[in-house]
């Protein structure tokens, strides 16, 4: 069983940073991605980015190219989203997930995923 931690949500003025972390108990046999989602007050949940566990190659939302940046400390269990230049548009409660699905496209679409975090709070004012 995994079990995931995310931190380092928290209020943050438009154009801030926030760096946050998701931190895997265990690691599960054959999960293969681990990657980020948010879902912000009446939306949907939305893919923001992943990473594989290798590091070898990222993914990311078109919305957060060339903002946030996705790495991994395997040594640690841990992935990273360092989130700048964020706007309210960012607000939303952000989860990190992970799974065995070597599919980005099923991995981006976060549906039936195997271990999802409790999720943090990321509030951007304007």
């Amino acid at each position: 069983q995994v079990q995931l931690v995310e931190s380092g949500g928290g209020l943050v003025q438009a154009g801030g940073s926030l760096r946050l972390s998701c931190a895997a108990s265990g690691r599960a046999s054959g999960s293969y991605f681990m990657g980020w989602f948010r879902q912000a007050p009446g939306k949907e949940r939305e893919f923001v980015s992943c990473i594989e566990w290798s590091g070898r190659n990222t993914n990311y939302a078109e919305f957060v190219k060339g903002r946030f940046t996705i790495s991994s400390d395997n040594a640690k269990n841990t992935v990273y989203l360092q989130m700048n230049s964020l706007s309210p548009e960012d607000t939303a409660v952000y989860y990190c997930a992970t799974d065995n699905t070597r599919s980005l496209y099923s991995f981006r679409l976060g549906r039936n995923l195997n271990y999802w975090g409790q999720g943090t709070q990321v509030t951007v004012s304007s």
